[in-house]
């Protein structure tokens, strides 16, 4: 068996065998260093990179889990003026996070298992206050809410999602949508600000249109 994967490896061509010897070399980061760097780093996981991390001791990281290059993860446990926070950011098992994605947090974010998350997406917990006239709006407080992103969800490239989101199980979110609040199981959401243009139907086994509410 060994044999015949080296023999394979060496048959390939030039292209396949950097990608894969690239694989091992992160799978290898993964197994020597991430998983002492992190809250929990689970087996087979990989991240490309470089990696932008804040506070990994914060993170825990799923099985299988793929991360893309130029991603950011960011637990925060501190802002302007004392603030103190205690961020559980959790990617659960199977979670395919794209290139140059963005996870914030301050208070708790949970990315449900086998989500696949697109390039270029940003999901936070936290907003920034700007009521106080005359002081920077980056020295004010930052306002914390908890962002539940359930299991087998998409979310296209360039999605916004914001401090208090919670999406239900299979989502599947269109590409630059800006979403925040509460939204079902089974549904599709679009637009900025995002809503629920398709929902699943069990009676049907179809997924239906959802009409926009009259203004």
């Amino acid at each position: 068996m060994i044999y015949k994967k080296i023999a394979g490896f060496l048959k390939a061509p030039v292209s396949v065998k950097k990608n894969k010897l690239r694989r091992l070399y992160y799978h290898l980061i993964g197994m020597i260093y991430y998983r002492r760097l992190f809250k929990r780093f689970g087996d087979g996981s990989l991240i490309s990179s470089p990696l932008n991390i804040a506070s990994p001791e914060n993170i825990c990281i799923g099985k299988n889990v793929q991360i893309g290059h130029g991603a950011r993860l960011e637990a925060l446990t501190g802002w302007h003026g004392g603030q103190q926070f205690s961020p559980e950011l959790e990617i659960q098992d199977d979670v395919d996070i794209g290139q140059n994605a963005t996870i914030g947090c301050a208070n708790k974010v949970v990315i449900g298992r086998n989500t696949v998350i697109s390039f270029d997406v940003f999901i936070t917990d936290n907003d920034h206050a700007y009521e106080k006239i005359g002081v920077p709006v980056m020295l004010q407080p930052l306002i914390v809410k908890k962002t539940i992103i359930g299991e087998n969800c998409f979310i296209a490239s360039g999605v916004k999602i914001l401090a208090g989101t919670v999406l239900g199980k299979q989502c599947i979110v269109g590409s630059n949508s800006v979403v925040r609040g509460e939204f079902p199981d089974y549904c599709v959401i679009v637009g900025s600000p995002a809503r629920v243009v398709k929902r699943y139907s069990a009676q049907s086994g179809c997924w239906e249109r959802v009409p926009p509410i009259p203004r």
